[in-house]
This record gives structure tokens, C-alpha cells and sequence, in this order.
């Protein structure tokens, strides 16, 4: 069984797949910049992510999510979409502050909550469009 990750490592991932550029590839300082860290910890955290599988770093190649790093960061993504997308638009808080709680979230929330909270928002979208 496949342990999971930390909160720090699937964010690790998130910004990997947001850095990749044409080719797949995401350099350690765009992921640095957008982690707001050190060199060291981002060559750290790629250490270990290699290690379990998630992605493969080639110095001077830049780094590339494996398959599983591509649905571990996609899982990541999602659960941000829905849960931002459910404090803006249902409760009606700010961008910036659906973006930060719902980064906070993502890494805590139960499958079943964010699959009814997911059912919840598609409802909204089908009864907003008949009215």
C-alpha cells in the first residue's frame, strides 16, 4: 500500500505540475519561487518524491512528474478547484482567501465531503441554467 503523502509534498507536486513547461519539464527555481523556499529544501523534497515514484529529476534536464506524480498533482488540483470554487461561489468569500483556505483544506478533506461538495456545486451549475 502506497503511503501518503504529506501536505508539504503533495504541494511540492501541485507546483511541479503548475511550473512544467511545453515539454513537461519544471525547472528548481520555478518551483522554489513558487513554493517560497530555499534551494535546499526543493532538492530535498525532489529526493524523496523520485524515491516514491512521483516524479524523476535530471540535473540540468529539469524535473518530470511520472504517471502516478501526474495523478498525485491532477487529485491535488481538483480538490483546490472544487473547494476554492465552493468558498467563492457558495459562501462568498474573497479570491484570495478561497485560494489560501482552500490550500489549507485540500490536503485534510475527506473523499466523501469533496464528492458532495462536488455534487453540490454541479446541482447549482444545472439548477442556476434552468432559471
Amino acid at each position: 500500500m502506497t503511503k501518503r503523502l504529506s501536505a508539504n509534498m503533495e504541494d511540492y507536486l501541485e507546483a511541479i505540475a503548475l511550473a512544467a513547461n511545453e515539454q513537461g519539464a519544471a525547472r528548481v527555481t520555478d518551483i522554489r519561487d513558487l513554493m517560497g523556499v530555499k534551494t535546499p529544501s526543493v532538492t530535498g523534497a525532489l529526493k524523496v518524491l523520485a524515491e516514491q515514484g512521483y516524479l524523476k529529476h535530471e540535473p540540468y534536464k529539469g524535473v518530470v512528474l511520472t504517471p502516478k506524480g501526474r495523478r498525485a498533482a491532477e487529485d491535488v488540483q481538483e480538490r483546490h478547484a472544487i473547494l476554492s470554487q465552493f468558498l467563492k461561489n457558495v459562501i462568498g468569500v474573497s479570491s484570495k482567501t478561497a485560494n489560501i483556505d482552500a490550500c489549507k483544506m485540500e490536503h485534510t478533506i475527506s473523499k466523501e465531503t469533496l464528492s458532495k461538495l462536488h455534487q453540490f456545486l454541479e446541482k447549482q451549475k444545472i439548477d442556476n441554467s434552468a432559471s
